[in-house]
């Protein structure tokens, strides 16, 4: 039985987004750990670590589409395919706005969010994934 795990896993190249997003989730539970990667490989390497250390998955993976190296489709697309990791849940947070990533993203299962502009807004958003933690 594994362990209650309140890490949230953010991937984002951007760092002014990674910072707004620790800032709000920091508003909303300061409790909650967040574990930063830049790019997918980076969030695959920390899954794969922590399922080789049978250490628990984080209780959400917030994933940009845009990234350089491995973008967000093809880490979803891994995490999907890996029987390990396939329920993890997974929110989409990017600036894309076109229709076609939504369709794609929820007809996979998972939530698309479009990052917003208000910052105000941020603090719902937040509040919204930190519900994937319990």
């Amino acid at each position: 039985m594994q362990k209650e795990n309140r890490t949230i896993l953010y991937v984002d190249d951007d760092a002014d987004d990674r910072d707004i997003f620790l800032h709000a989730i920091r508003g909303v539970n300061t409790e909650v750990n967040i574990v930063f990667a830049e790019n997918g490989v980076q969030a695959l390497n920390y899954l794969n670590t922590a399922l080789d250390a049978h250490d628990p998955l984080p209780c959400v993976m917030v994933l940009d589409i845009n990234m350089p190296v491995l973008d967000g489709k093809e880490t979803f697309q891994r995490i999907k395919e890996d029987s390990r990791l396939q329920d993890l849940p997974v929110v989409i947070f990017t600036s894309s706005q076109k229709p076609s990533d939504k369709v794609l993203f929820n007809s996979l299962g998972a939530e698309l969010i479009v990052k917003p502009s208000n910052y105000n807004y941020m603090n719902s958003i937040a509040t919204r994934m930190l519900g994937f933690c319990g």
